[in-house]
């Protein structure tokens, strides 16, 4: 059983950085994208970044030019890095995997950014 092991969330002031980690606990085959959602209290899952098999990259207009996927395929990572946090990026933060062999998902980290 592939497992997606999140690290990096917290509680940040407005302006501050974070870099979130999602690490799979073993190969999930080959992958075909891989991606960040976050999901903040009353309101849907969303997808906030997402980068394919060949390193094209998407974002969330909301983060554009604030956040940025990337990934060690050697070590079945998935980072991303987010740069002047805002109130509004305050959310769960969960990492996905479509994989050969699957569809997973960690189990979310917590992003706070209050002041």
């Amino acid at each position: 059983q592939v497992q997606l092991v999140e690290s990096g969330g917290g509680l940040v002031q407005p302006g501050a950085s974070l870099r979130l980690s999602c690490a799979a606990s073993r190969s999930t085959g080959r992958i075909y994208n891989m991606g960040w959602y976050r999901q903040a209290p009353g309101k849907q899952r969303e997808l906030v970044a997402i980068i394919i098999s060949d390193d094209t990259t998407d974002y969330a207009d909301s983060v554009k030019g604030r956040f940025t996927i990337s990934r060690d395929n050697a070590k079945n990572t998935v980072y991303l890095q987010m740069n002047n946090l805002k109130p509004e990026d305050t959310a769960v933060y969960y990492c996905n995997v479509r994989a050969l062999l699957g569809n997973y998902w960690g189990q979310g980290t917590q992003v706070t950014v209050s002041s």
